[in-house]
């Protein structure tokens, strides 16, 4: 069975986005193909790079992306984690079964050390739910 192709969205692509996109791949690589884009591509911030590894999250080829290198595609699932990659949404030329918009804030913007840990920590469990669901259908099925 082919995987599942996932698109996390978010302005910068340089924190939540990929996030998300190493977080799947660490909980659920087998299943599932993730990436990130964004709306407006930055670095990926070394604060991003360091909470991931501390959990032991490969961090291997991430890399910021444009959402218009995925213009035209179809994914399974795009998962979109600020306002400003909602409203750069509507405008996207591609297309998903699912799109789902889970308000996560900007560690970027909040001056504590920890905040990126804390955004991590968010999009784990919601990712964890996320798959326990995903299983549930397939058994479902």
């Amino acid at each position: 069975m082919a995987k599942q192709r996932v698109l996390f969205l978010c302005n910068a692509n340089s924190a939540r986005s990929l996030m998300g996109e190493a977080m799947l791949r660490h909980l659920a690589g087998d299943k599932f193909e993730a990436l990130s884009a964004g709306s407006e591509p930055d670095e990926p911030a070394a604060l991003t790079l360091e909470a991931l590894e501390k959990q032991g999250i490969s961090t291997k080829g991430l890399a910021s992306k444009s959402l218009d290198d995925f213009a035209g595609e179809h994914f399974a699932a795009v998962i979109v984690l600020c306002d400003k990659a909602q409203q750069a949404c509507r405008d996207w030329q591609g297309s998903s079964d699912e799109h789902l918009y889970w308000d996560i804030r900007d560690p970027r913007l909040i001056e504590r050390r920890n905040a990126y840990e804390q955004a991590l920590a968010e999009i784990r469990q919601r990712l964890s739910l996320w798959l326990q669901i995903k299983a549930r259908d397939d058994i479902q099925r």
